[in-house]
């Protein structure tokens, strides 16, 4: 009953619509994890891998990944005819290994770059996968969105470089990059949330890497994004107009967050979808989860339950995921299991709803800003 009652609560306030919108908003495409099994064994060995389902899971994904993956996609279609889609929250750019140990600072290569080097360490595992990526985006089964340059917080990756941190050293000796121990002087910084910080002074280094990353990720997938999901929500209020300028019309939040401010210091901020913030970019909150390697529930009901709230409201159903929940490489049987599950929810959907509508999160955005 509290979870029912919850889940109508958080639909009340934002932006409503009569037609009943679906969003999956899936975050982490493009970005590297641990490169083989091989890897992860050692890893494991050296008691360097933490536990947990992105460490143990996480992987680029692959030729298969993306296969599997726009079969179920494609096999189920809304009121007009469409497929389902993916919002992939996706970086253009990853760690050169290589490079990075030589400089001994951070060095990144492009995504299809990183899909060429990881093809000639696992042999026929990656080949095609980043033409498939954009067959994926020609053929409207996934939309990448920005989210941020890299998926590392490079500030603090260059410190444990020139710290010579061992744990990081031995990920990148297997091309790999798993979490590891949080040194004593980053507070509030953690290594996979890009813009994660200390100090205000770091705001500066955000808004140039934004930029390099806004120009990169036009580069890779061939359009701009409108929309933005940084990392783990992190990210100064200072750099929301920086972005409204660079044509992103739509960020990311969660529904009630303490935002940090730098050294110490945070706001309570409560997000509304539809929210119009600063000179124009609107707030974007997830209102449904769908994560079905992250515990043991029937995974289905749960985010039909949520759906169900957010349309009673007039709300879109924004449907939040990782990609981890999809990634074979690592445990194939995770793929399956994801994938499984993923099928049930579409059919689920269309079922109960046959008026719905699958779209991405930028159109979502547009219709916002066009009132309908």
């Amino acid at each position: 009953m509290f979870e029912k009652i919850k889940n109508h609560l958080k639909n009340i306030p934002g932006w409503k619509s009569k037609t009943r919108y679906v969003v999956f908003s899936v975050d982490d495409y493009g970005n590297v994890g641990v490169s083989n099994v091989n890897a992860l064994k050692e890893l494991e060995q050296k008691g360097i891998l933490k536990s947990g389902r992105f460490n143990q899971f996480d992987a680029l994904d692959t030729n298969n990944d993306l296969n599997a993956l726009y079969e179920v996609l494609s096999s189920v279609k809304d009121s007009v005819g469409n497929s389902a889609i993916f919002t992939t929250y996706a970086v253009p750019e990853n760690i050169n290994f290589k490079k990075t140990l030589e400089n001994n600072k951070l060095v990144t290569d492009k995504l299809d770059q990183t899909y060429d080097f990881y093809e000639s360490i696992n042999e026929g595992v990656f080949k095609g996968a980043f033409e498939l990526v954009l067959e994926g985006i020609d053929k409207k089964l996934m939309k990448p969105q920005f989210h941020g340059k890299e998926h590392l917080n490079s500030f603090m990756f260059n410190q444990l470089m020139s710290n010579g941190n061992k744990q990081l050293q031995m990920n990148l000796q297997l091309n790999s990059i798993s979490d590891v121990e949080r040194p004593s002087n980053f507070k509030y910084s953690n290594l996979k949330a890009t813009y994660s910080f200390e100090s205000e002074s770091h705001v500066d280094y955000h808004m140039q890497n934004l930029s390099e990353g806004l120009i990169s990720f036009k580069d890779v997938y061939g359009y701009e994004s409108l929309t933005f999901a940084p990392p783990a929500f992190q990210l100064h209020p200072k750099l929301f107009k920086f972005l409204e300028e660079k044509n992103v019309i739509g960020i990311d939040k969660g529904r009630s967050e303490m935002r940090h401010l730098g050294d110490g210091k945070f706001i309570k901020e409560k997000n509304i979808l539809g929210e119009i913030v600063d000179s124009g970019h609107y707030s974007i909150v997830r209102n449904c989860m769908f994560e079905p390697n992250s515990r043991k529930l029937d995974w289905v009901k749960f985010t039909m339950d949520q759906i169900e709230a957010a349309f009673f409201w007039g709300k879109p159903a924004i449907i939040s995921s990782h990609r981890v929940n999809f990634c074979g490489l690592l445990d194939e049987n995770n793929r399956s299991q994801g994938l499984k599950d993923l099928k049930n929810l579409l059919k689920a959907i269309v079922n109960k709803w046959p008026d719905v509508q699958f779209i991405t999160a930028d159109e979502l955005v547009l219709k916002m800003q066009n009132k309908n």
